[in-house]
């Protein structure tokens, strides 16, 4: 008997890795009569709980150590993009451009406690991009989400390490689970990136609340502040017919209607880096995605508000609503942000929205999506407009995992300098551009 338990149990431990759902070898042999119910028992005691290497496809594989105290699993994402720009406007030439927009290895998992859960990616695709005055590769931002997090209760855990800042659904949305190509221009132009301090998160009556309250250094990703400035961030989502996940489109065809409104707020203080009042430049050594040259801080003429080496006072408010039914879905943002001199006392104020909206002709298949943008980047200037509408179209080979998307954009640039086109035009000349892109993505 001793031996047909043993052998029992070697086979339960060789097909740990099945389904959940299907019966385990000890259980067959138990229905079949070949070992009692005492037998079952032992097997089970004495079965490792987790399967030591399991692979799942867009997540990766999981390594998971005997006593299930300790699990690693390694994944990727790839998105490769090409896009084409028919310049309207001002007679320059197109322009066609294949790139790695993303090239990423994912870290994720648990070690002594399945409470104590940690995460490290790095985007390798970073290494060719460059910092916000274009003059080296800026590898600083290779580095992206890296914390450890504790979960006390679902509704209080803590966070410690580096994060993307909770502001904006769409920014805190994976760019995997995106239903165009990238975020929107206005999402882009407002929101922070990552950055490095301590965090409270939670999650209320099973996900009818959501919660992230950050207290961080300030000068965004793989830079420490160096100085007394910190940044505080604060978001609160409500979803009012049941927990609605941070994904756009609705892939999975929701059943029931599904609603989340929510609200962000994030308040730092940063430093202009010249030394000249007339100078154009960049804030102090910044990798806050607002203060880059597609930041609605960053604009050239929206920096010269301030004087050199002035500390600015930075306020950004957001609203957000999404929803999902059927596979029909809806999401839009708010934003609001304005920037004071403590010296000067100039101020910058910038407001902006998209409203998208898409559905799956083809359930779990394909997907139809069009998207209106428009932003104000300095409502005290005159031509700082800029608005877009896409229509974009997606392929779900096997969900988020594997999938091809198109879109084309029409973009329109109202501006009396280079800041917001790339390109010198007359004052109150529009720069009317159609955009093309198309990318494939996979998971693994």
């Amino acid at each position: 008997m001793r031996k047909s338990i043993a052998i029992a149990g070697i086979l339960a431990v060789a097909l740990a890795a099945q389904s959940a759902g299907a019966k385990t070898l000890e259980e067959v042999l138990k229905e079949k009569g070949v070992i009692t119910e005492a037998d079952y028992n032992e097997i089970v005691k004495t079965a490792p709980k987790s399967a030591p290497v399991a692979y799942k496809l867009g997540s990766g594989f999981t390594f998971t150590a005997p006593d299930d105290k300790f699990q690693l699993t390694i994944g990727g994402q790839l998105q490769a993009r090409y896009t084409y720009t028919d310049k309207g406007g001002d007679a320059q030439a197109n322009s066609s451009e294949w790139k790695l927009q993303r090239a990423k290895t994912l870290f994720s998992g648990y070690a002594f406690s399945k409470d104590l859960t940690f995460k490290f990616n790095q985007n390798w695709a970073a290494l060719g991009n460059y910092n916000s005055s274009s003059t080296n590769s800026n590898t600083s931002t290779v580095l992206e989400e890296t914390f450890l997090n504790y979960r006390i209760i679902d509704e209080a855990q803590i966070r410690v390490g580096q994060d993307k800042i909770q502001y904006a659904r769409q920014w805190i949305t994976s760019s995997t689970q995106n239903e165009f190509v990238d975020n929107s221009f206005v999402t882009n132009a407002f929101r922070p990136s990552y950055d490095t301090g301590l965090g409270l998160n939670g999650s209320i009556a099973k996900g009818l609340a959501t919660y992230a309250v950050q207290w961080l250094g300030g000068k965004g990703q793989n830079v420490p502040q160096g100085g007394n400035n910190s940044s505080y961030n604060f978001r609160l989502a409500v979803n009012p017919l049941g927990e609605m996940k941070y994904s756009e489109g609705d892939l999975d065809r929701s059943a029931k209607p599904l609603l989340s409104i929510g609200s962000s707020y994030f308040h730092d203080t940063i430093k202009r880096s010249t030394t000249t009042a007339t100078a154009i430049n960049t804030f102090d050594n910044n990798n806050l995605n607002f203060t880059g040259t597609s930041g609605w801080l960053g604009q050239k003429n929206n920096i010269t508000f301030f004087g050199p080496t002035e500390n600015v006072n930075v306020n950004l408010f957001e609203t957000d609503l999404a929803f999902k039914w059927l596979g029909l879905s809806l999401q839009s943002e708010y934003f609001w942000a304005e920037g004071v001199g403590q010296s000067t006392k100039g101020t910058v104020v910038s407001k902006g929205f998209y409203t998208q909206a898409g559905y799956m002709i083809i359930p779990k298949t394909v997907e139809l999506a069009l998207r209106y943008a428009w932003m104000d980047y300095n409502q005290s200037a005159r031509d700082s407009l800029k608005s877009e509408v896409q229509c974009a179209a997606s392929w779900y080979v096997n969900g988020h995992n594997l999938k091809v998307q198109t879109d084309v954009t029409k973009s329109y640039v109202q501006k009396n300098s280079d800041s917001l086109s790339g390109r010198t035009i007359a004052n109150g000349t529009g720069v009317n551009d159609t955009i093309l892109r198309a990318q494939a993505q996979i998971l693994f």
